[in-house]
C-alpha cells in the first residue's frame, strides 16, 4: 500500500495528518485513544484495529477527494 499526503494542521510536521491510499481508502495519523472510559464505549473493535483521535477541521482534506 502507498500513501499520498492530503493535509495536516500541524505546524511542526507531526500528527495529526490525513493520507489517501492507492486502494481508495483514507489513513489517519493521530493520537491513539487510550482513555479507559472512551474505550469502554467502543463496540466491536478487532484485534488489528485501534482508535485514533484527530481534530475535526482535519477532515476538510478528505472533502477534496470527491
Amino acid at each position: 500500500m502507498r500513501l499520498t499526503f492530503l493535509g495536516t494542521d500541524s505546524e511542526n510536521g507531526k500528527c495529526p495528518t490525513l493520507y489517501r491510499t492507492d486502494r481508495g481508502t483514507i489513513v489517519v495519523q493521530g493520537y491513539k485513544v487510550t482513555d479507559p472510559e472512551a474505550m469502554g464505549d467502543v463496540r466491536d473493535l478487532a484485534d488489528n484495529e485501534t482508535l485514533v483521535e484527530i481534530p475535526r477541521q482535519l477532515l476538510r482534506y478528505a472533502e477534496e477527494l470527491d
